[in-house]
Order: C-alpha cells, then sequence, then structure tokens
C-alpha cells in the first residue's frame, strides 16, 4: 500500500485512466468485432458503415495512446483488406 503522498495520488490517477482506457478498448474491440462479423455475413455491402466506424474508433484509440500505433494499423490494414475481398 501506497504511505507517500505522490504515491498515492499517482494511484488514484492510475485508477481513472485504467478506466477511461478499459473504456476506449471495449468500445474499439466491440465495434471491430461487429464489422468482421458483417463482412462474413452473406451480404457484405451493409457493412461498409461498421467498417468506417470501427476505423475511427481504432484511430481514436491509437490518438489516445490506448494501444500502439503499429497495433492501430494493422487493425485497419486487416479491416481494410478484408471489406475489399468481401466487395468482389
Amino acid at each position: 500500500m501506497a504511505r507517500h503522498p505522490s504515491a498515492e495520488k499517482r494511484n488514484r490517477q492510475n485508477k481513472k485512466r485504467r478506466v477511461r482506457n478499459v473504456g476506449i478498448l471495449k468500445a474499439f474491440r466491440g465495434v471491430a468485432k461487429e464489422a468482421r462479423t458483417l463482412l462474413l455475413s452473406k451480404d457484405p455491402s451493409k457493412a461498409k458503415a461498421p467498417v468506417a466506424k470501427a476505423i475511427r474508433a481504432i484511430e481514436k484509440a491509437k490518438a489516445k495512446g490506448v494501444v500502439h500505433w503499429r497495433t492501430a494499423a494493422r487493425a485497419v490494414s486487416r479491416l481494410a483488406r478484408a471489406a475489399h475481398r468481401a466487395a468482389k
């Protein structure tokens, strides 16, 4: 347990940041999963808007520092590739 005032403050800050980061990460994963399931469905043309929404969520997570920029780039690349293949 932290005893020094600055360590106690650091713990409070970490708790707040963790709550925020987990929320952003869950949104990122949720919309990406929704987009992937729609791409695999029988009508992939319905997936255009969810793919764009997922890419925005990924970029937001990257901008806030929740995910590494290379992880974000890889996720966007895979979604875009899947959308391109489903459109054919």
